[in-house]
């Protein structure tokens, strides 16, 4: 009797074991909530964007090369050889310096005869008006002696158309006149061509020709440009159009030079939308001292889009 009570407690305490094993079994194999895992709101993971910092698309930036008004390259004129220079690259300028001269010994010749020419036909013309003078004393005689009754009507027409012929070898000697002067314009024009000049106040950049070179109409020369007002020519999208004004400033920087800073004033706005691109054009000018900027450099302007 005694061991079978044994055997009935040591069967409820199995029971008891294999009940508490299965409970903690279950309880070890729930999931936590989600919720539990997510960041508060304060985290320092997800800040939240402050109203009052501005946004990068909220600005355009333009880049382009700085520009001056005066860059040319200076071409010849005429054909002929180069027979001394006067500038190399690097020369500073004013307009109407000296840069190069090409050989004009045959013009200075051609315009030397021109000139003795216009001198000979300017001779011959006075010796024309002298005569005229002479054969108009001979009809006013020949009217009195006519009126007299002393020479016949015929021989008084003979002085007037004689008179009359005179006056018109003037008129065609005056025009030999005109036309020899005209030459020796046109002569002194090509003399001018052979001497090659600054066409205004800049920088020899580049200089193309040496001494002794045969050089044909329209070869260049000499590469010139000006030093200031510095310019950039940039376009922005059409809804630009009323945005920018003329007279407006917009700070300026160059890649090349992040140490300075500068500002440009808007000069030219185009009053149209180019059909083809949808955009306007716009050139600005740089104020102020230009520091170490130089025509040709690369500049960026940051412009506000509209709203």
């Amino acid at each position: 009797m005694v061991k079978m009570r044994r055997v009935e407690s040591m069967n409820k305490l199995s029971l008891f074991a294999f009940l508490g094993a299965a409970i903690l079994a279950g309880s070890c194999g729930e999931k936590k909530p989600e919720t539990a895992a997510a960041a508060p709101l304060s985290s320092p993971a997800a800040p939240i964007s402050s109203p009052t910092q501005t946004k990068t698309e909220d600005f355009l930036t333009v880049s382009g090369p700085l520009i001056v008004e005066h860059q040319v390259d200076v071409t010849a004129q005429r054909d002929g050889i180069v027979a001394s220079i006067s500038a190399e690259a690097g020369t500073r300028v004013k307009a109407g310096t000296l840069l190069a001269r090409f050989d004009d010994r045959q013009l200075s010749a051609n315009l030397e005869a021109a000139r003795a020419k216009t001198r000979s036909v300017a001779a011959d013309l006075k010796n024309w008006q002298a005569e005229a003078e002479v054969l108009q004393a001979d009809y006013v005689r020949a009217q009195r002696l006519w009126k007299e009754g002393l020479i016949a009507e015929e021989q008084l027409q003979h002085a007037q158309y004689k008179a009359e012929s005179d006056q018109w070898d003037i008129q065609r000697v005056r025009e030999l006149v005109t036309t020899s002067k005209e030459e020796e314009r046109s002569l002194e024009l090509e003399l001018e061509k052979t001497r090659i000049t600054a066409p205004f106040d800049g920088l020899v950049a580049r200089r193309y020709v040496r001494t002794g070179q045969g050089v044909s109409k329209g070869d260049r020369l000499f590469w010139v440009t000006a030093e200031a007002p510095l310019r950039l020519r940039f376009t922005l999208p059409e809804r630009f159009v009323g945005h920018l004004k003329r007279g407006q400033e917009l700070p300026l920087t160059s890649p090349d030079l992040p140490h300075e800073e500068h500002t440009v004033k808007v000069i030219e706005v185009s009053p149209v939308v180019d059909p083809s691109s949808g955009t306007i054009e716009v050139l600005a000018e740089l104020m102020g001292a230009r520091g170490e900027l130089r025509p040709g450099m690369t500049a960026s302007l940051r412009l506000q889009r509209p709203q």
